[in-house]
């Protein structure tokens, strides 16, 4: 069958299609049966073909039919679109929703239905779609008059005969929309007439959220509707008890109880208190769920309330007040002189219930001294004061005693305070509690023992209740060796040490003694009262105890205790000066040996003072101005040239004088200070090098000495290059000593800090080589440059065959690893000859020179 151009150019219905080529064939049978022998195996033949596509016909005008009357019982508007959104086929309800003929709507496309569809409209759900999917969306279409109407479309992909079509089911949604907006103008009037009632309303959800709330229900609860929605007011801050008194969970409540019910809950009477609140508030609540159409669930629950608080508190006295468990309830008017109990008061001071009360039967109960504080707040209160909130003690008839809370607040009338009313609560268990707590937080968690804060209180105490002649003495204890063993074993092993230490101590001191763990493996006992000899009695037995091995799994180890000794008031008369100076008396003993106690005495008393006079001026030494260097050049031995200086620090005080280095150094170490002046000796010494160079002056290099702490501050090799780079100097100027501490104290750090030293160019040095830990193997490790020998080892020689002995082998160790070595406290030519011997070409001293002035040491250099 020909089409014409402008059918070629319309959609083209498959099944129309197949129907034109069986009714073609049909006819041109029938042609061929009218030409030929009827009889023939042809014409048989044929006739089976034209009686196949006969059932065929017949078969499509049942599948057409049954298609059209499913399209068409579609109560929903129902369009097919190809690709360019041209409408392919319709049912009925499209042809009448819309206007049209089937004929005339198959001349359409989508955005004929929809005209504020974008152009490349069918281009994207060409894209997007996929076969199977379903897409709802809410559009406005145009019936053929040119009205428009709200629908709600159904879109989907599917294969019409291996073509790809698009299902369009559109639902007229007028008379939902009608709905939907009469359902807003009801909920409007709704919720005018709620918000003028004077009954508090609230409206929940499903869960039990609040998702509602009228001006009444904000004015009772003191909670604005927002705040009951969002949950800024929690449900934990909300106490909710029942006319009886008993504590109701959320759960529990008129409300929460509908929804799981589905039942309306009447008339329950609810106390209510939160923070909004003052006090109890009562209401009586209706809750009533609320079911949609053919639903067995509720979607909400709306709960009525009235506040009946003053009917309440008019028909039984301070019924809130048995909300809880052991709280009572109590009212004393101070006209007519009379106090009302609930039972459970009764109960608390165990007096008969209905027996005659007053007030002087309250006030007796309690201890004098509460009771006073009691009398005291109702006094304040009845002259404008604010409520209060006390926690009290009572002693019963009975003879026990409890913990109450007793809170009060005033009663007023027109303004005038006419009683005051309350609860009381009995909070023992509670008290009780945190006592315990209070305990274990003054315990030391690993042996037992009290901790530091405890020992402190106690200590305060003693010196408080102290009489002349009678107060307490303080043991310091440290465990010797320990850190060793800590190290060696594990902090699982050190642990386990340290808990039978303390209970070694226990036994040694008794029961009268108070010991505790003060930190670390040092511990603390106190004596709060002293006899003759007491203490020292204690101290013995201390050290005595500890002197026994201590058995660890299967090993054996001697951890000694060092003991110091301080009594009060002589050794101290603050808690302060006590820890001090039984801290500087164990000291002392560890210096004497260990494993010995030692009493604290005037002469550590004057140590102390001079310690912190020295570490007092030292801080502000720097800032004063008060530090100054020398400088002894180091020489070589043949030829007696200076090829170095080592730079000596100074300090003259304006208080003290001057002071040698052995004296203020150390002091300088154990502060920490030393960090900040060993910084300003490596400035101002490169500083001076700069200028010795300006001036022509040949020091190859300076050195300089470093404390092991500023080897472990990590900011050693900043300083140094920082230092370099201000005075324009190469890293081979400069000469850093350190003593033989530091290569045991931190290896992998001490290691990293030589690395990046070295990477500058600066030469490192051990100083006082075989007086200090000789480790060897980490000498072997550190890129040192070179040792000096100790000059104690060279006041002997040549003469002593001991320190010839030792500086020949520390030599031999030297020139073994490659290290240069330098010579330290050459006094005599004597000694240079030994060293010349040996092979060591450098050294300083007083043969050559003593420490120098700038100047000075310019003018050696240059004279040399």
């Amino acid at each position: 069958m020909k089409r014409t151009g402008n059918e070629a150019n319309e959609p083209r219905d498959v099944r129309a299609t197949s129907r034109e080529v069986a009714e073609h064939a049909l006819a041109r049978i029938s042609e061929a049966l009218a030409a030929m022998d009827p009889s023939g195996e042809p014409a048989r033949n044929l006739r089976e073909a034209q009686h196949d596509l006969q059932r065929m016909l017949r078969e499509l005008d049942a599948i057409e039919s049954r298609y059209r009357s499913l399209l068409d019982a579609v109560p929903d508007a129902v369009t097919l679109h190809d690709r360019n959104g041209r409408i392919v086929d319709a049912n009925e309800t499209a042809c009448r929703v819309y206007g049209y003929s089937r004929e005339r709507l198959r001349q359409l496309t989508v955005n004929d239905l929809n005209p504020t569809l974008p152009a490349d409209h069918m281009d994207e759900v060409w894209r997007t779609f996929r076969l199977g999917q379903t897409v709802t969306v809410e559009r406005e279409n145009v019936r053929g008059d040119g009205s428009k109407f709200p629908v709600e479309v159904h879109s989907s992909a599917f294969l019409d005969a291996n073509e790809k079509r698009i299902v369009a089911i559109a639902r007229d949604i007028t008379l939902r929309k009608q709905h939907e907006d009469a359902l807003k103008s009801s909920e409007a009037r709704y919720r005018l007439l709620l918000d003028t009632l004077d009954k508090g309303i609230l409206v929940q959800d499903a869960k039990g959220a609040i998702v509602s709330a009228n001006p009444a229900a904000e004015r009772f609860l003191g909670v604005s509707e927002a705040e009951l929605i969002s949950g800024v007011v929690r449900r934990e801050e909300w106490s909710n008890v029942d006319a009886d008194g008993r504590t109701k969970s959320w759960e529990q409540l008129p409300g929460p109880r509908a929804l799981a019910t589905r039942r309306v809950v009447e008339s329950t009477l609810i106390g209510v208190t939160s923070p909004r609140i003052a006090g109890y508030r009562w209401f009586s609540v209706t809750a009533v769920p609320q079911f949609r159409d053919g639903h067995d669930e509720p979607f909400q629950v709306i709960s009525m309330f009235s506040d009946v608080t003053e009917l309440k508190r008019q028909s039984e006295l301070f019924r809130e007040t048995q909300a809880l468990s052991s709280i009572g309830g109590w009212e004393r008017d101070f006209e007519s002189a009379t106090l009302l109990w609930t039972e459970e008061i009764y109960k608390l001071f165990e007096i008969e219930p209905g027996r005659p009360v007053d007030w002087a039967t309250m006030v007796a109960a309690f201890v004098p001294k509460d009771a006073e504080r009691l009398e005291q707040a109702i006094a304040d209160l009845r002259q404008g004061g604010p409520a209060f909130d006390l926690e009290l003690r009572i002693a019963t008839i009975a003879r026990h005693r409890r913990w109450v809370r007793v809170i009060g607040r005033s009663v007023t009338h027109r303004g005038t305070t006419r009683g005051v009313a309350g609860t009381v609560q009995d909070i023992t268990l509670r008290k009780v509690q945190e006592e315990q707590l209070r305990r274990q937080a003054l315990t030391d968690p690993l042996t037992g023992l009290a901790n530091r804060d405890a020992l402190l209180r106690a200590v305060s105490r003693a010196i408080d209740e102290a009489n002349a002649g009678r107060g307490p003495a303080l043991l310091y204890i440290d465990l010797d060796r320990f850190k060793v063993i800590n190290d060696l074993l594990g902090h699982a092993a050190g642990d386990g040490l340290l808990v039978a230490a303390a209970q070694r101590l226990r036994d040694a001191v008794g029961a009268d003694a108070f010991a505790a763990r003060f930190g670390g493996d040092e511990f603390m006992v106190m004596l709060p009262w002293t006899e003759e000899g007491g203490p020292r009695t204690t101290a013995e037995r201390i050290t005595a105890a500890f002197a026994r091995p201590f058995d660890y799994a299967g090993e054996e180890f001697t951890i000694t205790a060092s003991v110091g000794l301080a009594q009060y008031p002589e050794d101290g008369a603050t808690i302060q000066q006590l820890i001090n100076h039984a801290d500087a008396a164990m000291y002392d003993a560890k210096r004497r040996g260990r494993n010995k106690w030692q009493p604290f005495s005037r002469e550590l008393a004057r140590e102390l003072t001079d310690r912190l006079l020295i570490e007092t001026q030292l801080r502000r030494a720097l800032d004063n101005n008060e530090l100054y260097l020398r400088w002894q050049p180091q020489v070589e031995l043949a030829s007696r040239r200076a090829v170095g200086a080592e730079a000596l620090l100074r300090w003259r005080n304006r208080m003290l004088g001057e002071l040698r280095p052995d004296v203020f150094i150390a002091h300088a170490e154990n502060t920490g200070d030393i960090v900040r002046i060993g910084a300003w000796v490596i400035r101002q010494a490169l500083k001076q090098m700069r200028e010795w160079r300006d001036t022509g002056i040949g020091i190859g290099r300076i050195a300089v000495n470093v404390s092991y702490r500023q080897l472990l501050s990590e900011s050693l090799a900043d300083l140094v290059e920082d230092a370099l780079r201000e005075h324009d100097l190469p890293g081979e100027s400069l000469e850093l000593e350190m003593t033989e501490r530091v290569l045991i104290e931190d290896v992998a750090d001490t290691l990293e800090t030589f690395e990046r030293l070295k990477r500058l160019g600066v030469r490192l040095v051990i100083d006082d080589f075989g007086e200090g830990y000789s480790a060897l193997n980490y000498l072997r490790r550190l890129p040192v440059d070179a040792i000096k020998i100790s000059h104690g080892f060279m006041h002997g020689i040549p003469t002593d065959p001991t320190d010839t002995a030792v500086c020949e082998a520390i030599i031999d160790i030297a020139q073994s690893l490659k290290l240069d070595v330098v010579g330290e406290g050459v006094e005599n030519e004597a000694q240079r000859a030994f060293l010349m011997r040996q092979g060591v070409t450098l050294a300083q001293g007083f043969l050559f020179a003593k420490p120098l002035s700038p100047a000075e040491l310019a003018e050696f250099a240059q004279r040399a």
